[in-house]
């Protein structure tokens, strides 16, 4: 069904908290994460004359976009030389970087930690299905449309993710003396 161009801007607008936290989670920068949101926002309100609001609303249709063009600006960003940080560099000169208080593995701050380090060792397409699903708490049609694929492959890699990410977890849990062997 075709809406009005009010009602269109009033539909995405809606959705800016939803993006931002999907762009954040698939940058893991906040300034890039920002720029995401803006591009899919610039796509979407060009191409809304194409638009037709379906049964699952405009969510879908925005994080595809925003899906697709972070896979793209990934894929150029790919080909260009990637400058060395400070870090790095003081590393490779036999400095270390100035040192944090690390964190303490048995508290929650460290297994939320190792979490996030776990889950982005997951393949991407892995990770955003697992988060569109466990933190946006996308159905799993809503998930298909978006990244437009099958239903059956929603399916499967968030089977897969969620075995991933259970024998990291779990290898995690052995080390740190959660569970015994």
């Amino acid at each position: 069904m075709k809406v009005s161009p009010e009602q269109f801007e009033a539909l995405a607008l809606e959705q800016m908290d939803l993006l931002y936290r999907a762009a954040r989670r698939l940058t893991r920068d906040p300034g890039r994460a920002e720029d995401l949101v803006q591009d899919t926002y610039v796509r979407a309100f060009r191409s809304r004359d194409s638009f037709n609001l379906e049964a699952y609303g405009i969510r879908p249709w925005l994080l595809r976009i925003l899906h697709n063009l972070n896979v793209n600006t990934a894929q150029r960003e790919s080909r260009r030389p990637m400058p060395m940080d400070d870090e790095h560099l003081e590393l490779a000169g036999g400095r270390a970087p100035d040192a944090s208080v690390p964190l303490d593995p048995r508290s929650f701050e460290g297994m939320d930690e190792q979490l996030v380090r776990a889950i982005e060792g997951l393949p991407e397409e892995y990770s955003s299905v697992l988060l569109l699903w466990a933190v946006e708490d996308l159905a799993y049609k809503e998930i298909a449309e978006a990244l437009e694929i099958p239903l059956g492959t929603v399916m499967s890699r968030l089977h897969r993710a969620r075995q991933k990410l259970s024998e990291q977890l779990r290898d995690y849990a052995t080390e740190e003396g959660y569970i015994r062997e």
